[in-house]
Protein backbone atom coordinates (compact mmCIF):
# COMPACT_ATOMS: atom_id res chain seq x y z
CA UNK A 1 0.00 0.00 0.00
CA UNK A 2 2.86 2.43 0.51
CA UNK A 3 4.04 2.08 -2.80
CA UNK A 4 0.55 3.60 -4.11
CA UNK A 5 0.43 5.87 -1.71
CA UNK A 6 3.58 7.00 -2.59
CA UNK A 7 2.82 7.34 -6.13
CA UNK A 8 -0.47 9.27 -5.23
CA UNK A 9 1.68 11.95 -3.76
CA UNK A 10 4.07 11.52 -6.45
CA UNK A 11 0.76 12.56 -9.09
CA UNK A 12 -0.99 15.17 -7.05
CA UNK A 13 2.27 17.25 -6.47
CA UNK A 14 2.83 17.41 -10.32
CA UNK A 15 5.92 14.95 -10.27
CA UNK A 16 7.03 12.23 -12.46
CA UNK A 17 6.69 8.82 -11.70
CA UNK A 18 9.95 7.15 -11.54
CA UNK A 19 11.92 4.41 -9.81
CA UNK A 20 13.85 7.25 -8.36
CA UNK A 21 11.23 9.56 -7.37
CA UNK A 22 9.11 6.73 -5.73
CA UNK A 23 11.93 5.60 -3.63
CA UNK A 24 13.30 8.72 -2.41
CA UNK A 25 9.60 8.96 -1.49
CA UNK A 26 9.10 5.91 0.38
CA UNK A 27 12.83 6.75 2.25
CA UNK A 28 11.72 9.91 3.51
CA UNK A 29 8.67 7.94 5.34
CA UNK A 30 10.94 5.70 6.35
CA UNK A 31 10.07 2.59 4.41
CA UNK A 32 12.62 0.37 3.37
CA UNK A 33 12.07 0.42 -0.64
CA UNK A 34 11.85 -3.18 -2.81
CA UNK A 35 13.78 -1.95 -5.81
CA UNK A 36 11.70 -4.86 -7.84
CA UNK A 37 8.56 -3.33 -6.31
CA UNK A 38 9.10 -0.31 -7.01
CA UNK A 39 10.01 -0.95 -10.85
CA UNK A 40 6.87 -3.35 -10.98
CA UNK A 41 4.92 -0.51 -9.70
CA UNK A 42 5.97 2.26 -12.35
CA UNK A 43 5.66 0.05 -15.08
CA UNK A 44 1.91 -0.58 -14.16
CA UNK A 45 1.58 3.13 -13.89
CA UNK A 46 2.97 3.51 -17.50
CA UNK A 47 0.40 5.25 -19.94
CA UNK A 48 -2.58 5.15 -17.08
CA UNK A 49 -4.47 8.19 -16.74
CA UNK A 50 -4.65 8.15 -13.35
CA UNK A 51 -6.94 11.15 -13.01
CA UNK A 52 -9.56 9.12 -15.01
CA UNK A 53 -8.69 5.78 -12.60
CA UNK A 54 -9.62 8.11 -9.56
CA UNK A 55 -12.62 9.10 -10.89
CA UNK A 56 -13.51 5.39 -11.75
CA UNK A 57 -12.49 4.28 -8.53
CA UNK A 58 -15.06 6.79 -6.55
CA UNK A 59 -17.39 6.07 -8.32
CA UNK A 60 -17.54 2.74 -7.66
CA UNK A 61 -17.22 3.67 -3.88
CA UNK A 62 -19.65 1.43 -2.34
CA UNK A 63 -23.15 3.45 -0.92
CA UNK A 64 -22.46 4.22 3.09
CA UNK A 65 -24.16 2.18 5.84
CA UNK A 66 -27.25 3.34 7.87
CA UNK A 67 -26.61 5.62 10.37
CA UNK A 68 -25.37 4.18 13.38
CA UNK A 69 -28.12 5.10 15.75
CA UNK A 70 -30.05 3.07 14.06
CA UNK A 71 -31.53 0.14 16.42
CA UNK A 72 -31.28 -3.25 14.63
CA UNK A 73 -34.69 -4.85 13.99
CA UNK A 74 -35.89 -7.50 16.30
CA UNK A 75 -35.33 -10.60 13.51
CA UNK A 76 -31.99 -8.84 13.57
CA UNK A 77 -31.17 -9.33 16.87
CA UNK A 78 -31.86 -13.04 16.67
CA UNK A 79 -30.00 -13.39 13.54
CA UNK A 80 -26.56 -11.89 15.41
CA UNK A 81 -27.42 -13.88 18.20
CA UNK A 82 -27.42 -17.09 16.10
CA UNK A 83 -24.48 -15.86 14.32
CA UNK A 84 -22.39 -15.11 17.75
CA UNK A 85 -23.31 -18.50 19.00
CA UNK A 86 -22.29 -20.12 15.99
CA UNK A 87 -18.98 -18.35 15.99
CA UNK A 88 -18.50 -19.69 19.28
CA UNK A 89 -18.87 -23.42 18.44
CA UNK A 90 -16.83 -23.11 15.65
CA UNK A 91 -14.13 -21.78 17.52
CA UNK A 92 -14.56 -24.53 19.87
CA UNK A 93 -14.03 -27.01 17.15
CA UNK A 94 -11.21 -25.40 16.11
CA UNK A 95 -9.73 -25.51 19.77
CA UNK A 96 -10.34 -29.14 19.68
CA UNK A 97 -8.48 -29.79 16.30
CA UNK A 98 -5.40 -27.33 17.61
CA UNK A 99 -5.24 -30.00 20.43
CA UNK A 100 -5.04 -33.06 18.75
CA UNK A 101 -2.43 -31.67 17.02
CA UNK A 102 -0.16 -30.87 20.44
CA UNK A 103 -1.22 -34.63 21.75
Amino acid sequence: MEYIYAAMLLYKAGKDITDASVKAVLTAAGVKADDARVKALVAALEGVNIEDAIKKAAMAAPVAAPAAGAAPAASEKKEEKKKEEDSKKADEAAAAGLGALFG
